[in-house]
Protein backbone atom coordinates (compact mmCIF):
# COMPACT_ATOMS: atom_id res chain seq x y z
CA UNK A 1 0.00 0.00 0.00
CA UNK A 2 1.55 3.61 -1.09
CA UNK A 3 2.72 5.42 1.77
CA UNK A 4 1.61 8.78 0.11
CA UNK A 5 -2.03 8.94 -0.40
CA UNK A 6 -3.02 12.54 -0.66
CA UNK A 7 -2.46 14.47 -3.94
CA UNK A 8 -2.34 18.21 -3.93
CA UNK A 9 -2.42 19.95 -7.64
CA UNK A 10 -0.77 23.65 -7.58
CA UNK A 11 -0.65 25.64 -10.79
CA UNK A 12 2.55 27.36 -11.54
CA UNK A 13 3.19 29.80 -14.21
CA UNK A 14 5.46 29.20 -16.95
CA UNK A 15 7.86 31.10 -15.59
CA UNK A 16 8.02 29.48 -11.46
CA UNK A 17 7.80 25.98 -13.50
CA UNK A 18 10.71 26.76 -15.70
CA UNK A 19 12.74 27.26 -12.05
CA UNK A 20 11.38 24.42 -10.29
CA UNK A 21 12.35 22.57 -13.63
CA UNK A 22 15.75 23.83 -13.50
CA UNK A 23 16.26 23.54 -9.47
CA UNK A 24 14.67 19.46 -9.64
CA UNK A 25 17.42 18.76 -12.63
CA UNK A 26 19.94 20.24 -10.64
CA UNK A 27 19.53 17.98 -7.29
CA UNK A 28 18.78 14.83 -9.63
CA UNK A 29 15.72 14.28 -7.36
CA UNK A 30 11.83 13.68 -8.69
CA UNK A 31 9.74 17.00 -8.41
CA UNK A 32 7.63 14.99 -5.84
CA UNK A 33 10.56 14.68 -3.71
CA UNK A 34 12.32 17.93 -4.41
CA UNK A 35 9.06 19.09 -2.84
CA UNK A 36 8.55 17.46 0.01
CA UNK A 37 12.57 17.83 0.93
CA UNK A 38 11.22 21.82 1.19
CA UNK A 39 8.01 21.36 2.99
CA UNK A 40 10.11 19.25 5.60
CA UNK A 41 12.71 22.63 6.09
CA UNK A 42 16.09 21.03 3.98
CA UNK A 43 16.88 22.85 0.77
CA UNK A 44 18.30 19.75 -1.50
CA UNK A 45 22.10 19.99 -2.71
CA UNK A 46 23.07 20.13 -6.33
CA UNK A 47 24.46 16.69 -7.39
CA UNK A 48 27.72 17.04 -7.05
CA UNK A 49 30.49 17.13 -10.00
CA UNK A 50 31.23 14.16 -11.95
CA UNK A 51 34.97 13.88 -10.43
CA UNK A 52 33.33 14.04 -7.03
CA UNK A 53 32.84 9.87 -7.19
CA UNK A 54 36.23 9.03 -8.56
CA UNK A 55 37.90 11.40 -5.89
CA UNK A 56 36.01 9.50 -3.08
CA UNK A 57 36.96 6.01 -5.01
CA UNK A 58 40.56 7.63 -4.30
CA UNK A 59 40.77 8.81 -1.01
CA UNK A 60 38.90 5.21 0.24
CA UNK A 61 41.94 3.52 -1.43
CA UNK A 62 44.45 5.43 -0.14
CA UNK A 63 42.60 4.98 3.58
CA UNK A 64 42.89 1.41 2.67
CA UNK A 65 46.61 1.45 1.97
CA UNK A 66 46.84 3.36 4.81
CA UNK A 67 45.08 0.34 7.38
CA UNK A 68 47.29 -2.45 5.40
CA UNK A 69 50.49 -0.20 6.37
CA UNK A 70 49.86 -0.39 9.53
CA UNK A 71 48.77 -3.41 9.88
CA UNK A 72 52.27 -4.40 8.45
CA UNK A 73 54.01 -2.39 10.98
CA UNK A 74 52.41 -3.18 13.70
CA UNK A 75 53.26 -7.46 12.34
CA UNK A 76 57.43 -6.18 11.79
CA UNK A 77 57.18 -3.97 14.85
CA UNK A 78 58.53 -1.18 12.92
CA UNK A 79 56.77 1.97 12.47
CA UNK A 80 54.79 3.92 14.97
CA UNK A 81 51.14 2.06 14.71
CA UNK A 82 49.54 4.73 17.03
CA UNK A 83 50.73 7.23 14.34
CA UNK A 84 49.77 5.37 11.33
CA UNK A 85 45.77 5.02 13.22
CA UNK A 86 45.63 8.67 13.78
CA UNK A 87 46.78 9.31 9.83
CA UNK A 88 44.07 6.63 8.94
CA UNK A 89 41.42 7.98 11.35
CA UNK A 90 42.33 11.35 9.92
CA UNK A 91 41.54 10.32 6.10
CA UNK A 92 38.10 8.79 7.48
CA UNK A 93 37.03 12.02 8.87
CA UNK A 94 38.08 13.95 5.35
CA UNK A 95 35.83 11.38 3.72
CA UNK A 96 32.81 11.82 5.50
CA UNK A 97 33.25 15.50 5.64
CA UNK A 98 33.84 15.73 1.94
CA UNK A 99 30.59 13.73 1.28
CA UNK A 100 28.38 15.43 3.81
CA UNK A 101 29.64 19.01 2.83
CA UNK A 102 28.94 17.39 -1.04
CA UNK A 103 25.81 16.04 -0.61
CA UNK A 104 23.94 16.55 2.91
CA UNK A 105 20.55 18.98 2.28
CA UNK A 106 21.25 22.20 4.43
CA UNK A 107 18.39 23.38 7.33
CA UNK A 108 16.44 26.25 5.37
CA UNK A 109 16.94 29.45 7.48
CA UNK A 110 13.40 31.13 7.08
CA UNK A 111 10.67 29.25 7.81
CA UNK A 112 8.00 28.75 4.87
Amino acid sequence: MRERRIKIMVRLNEHERERLVQQVKQTGLSQEAYIRSLINGYIPKSLPPLDYYTMLRELNAIGNNLNQLAAKAHSTGHPDRNAFQREAEDLRRAIQQIQEAVTAPEPRQTPL
